[in-house]
């Protein structure tokens, strides 16, 4: 029997994981969130929403590593694996129609979905709107992953980006369908705010000051913190070292890109 399983990683995302989680919560049958070491209020929100909800499993981690541990056991299984971030809000009445279709064996043929995704750099709670670049053509963040399309998947430092992944016969990496390419904006069952132009933690100065989970996994902040950046600085994922050598700025080259557009933003935030 077909299940739905919600992976979340969060670290300092106060400002939106609760609505992140709450958008997900019917689509999934069992969500693994794992806080890596939060120092703002992430911990607490998500340990209250595991009270709420009794099939959210909340756990604290000093290894992100812990999260992808968890999704193990799925491979090989009629499992969908469903990755969203502290900065994702996806629209639970379309997740309900994608319910529906997983269940009855949607899908089935490929590893991974794709879907439309904006990119989103003002979030207007007055006006109810959200404003931002939609993908495409800019890059989409979408991680929804057919389990039973792998014999296993071996451990990776974030859940459902690396490692060794071993497919059965007919699947591989590319193995996708993009839900872009047959629906509009207004009909994709996967869309998603992306709100990563904004500020996603109490913490956070503004958003431009915020670091990757890469970077702000190794270093806490404090004496020991400035210590640990002097003697080993942090390590940059390739594309992202390139695009700073060329003079620019990753995010936006990834995540800005076509004509910047409004759009309802109500049924992701309520």
């Amino acid at each position: 029997m077909t299940q739905i399983v919600g992976s979340v990683l969060v670290r300092n995302e106060d400002v939106f994981v609760e609505r992140a989680i709450r958008n997900v919560v019917a689509f999934c049958d069992r969500i693994h969130v794992v806080d890596h070491r939060s120092d703002d209020s992430t911990w607490a929100i998500v340990r209250s929403l595991a009270g709420d909800f009794p099939h959210v499993d909340a756990r604290r981690a000093r290894n992100s590593a812990v999260a992808h541990r968890l999704l193990a056991p799925y491979a090989g299984t009629e499992t969908w694996v469903f990755g969203v971030d502290g900065d994702e809000l996806y629209d639970p009445q379309g997740l309900a129609r994608l319910r529906a279709d997983l269940l009855d064996g949607a899908h089935a043929d490929v590893f991974r979905l794709k879907a439309h995704v904006l990119n989103c750099d003002r979030l207007d709670a007055a006006a109810h709107t959200a404003s931002g670049w939609l993908a495409p053509p800019s890059r989409p963040v979408t991680k929804l992953f057919n389990f039973g399309a792998v014999e296993s998947w071996a451990e990776s430092p974030d859940p459902l980006q690396s490692g060794d992944v071993v497919f059965r016969p007919g699947y591989h990496w590319e193995a996708r369908r993009d839900l872009a390419d047959a629906t509009t904006w207004e009909t994709d069952p996967l869309r998603c705010l992306h709100v990563c132009f904004l500020r996603r933690s109490s913490r956070d100065i503004e958003a431009a000051t915020r670091k990757n989970l890469d970077e702000s996994r190794r270093f806490d902040r404090g004496p020991l913190g400035s210590l640990r950046r002097l003697v080993r600085p942090p390590r940059r994922a390739p594309h992202i070292a390139e695009l700073e050598h060329q003079g620019k700025d990753w995010k936006r080259e990834w995540y800005a890109r076509g004509d910047r557009v409004t759009v309802d933003a109500t049924p992701f935030v309520p």
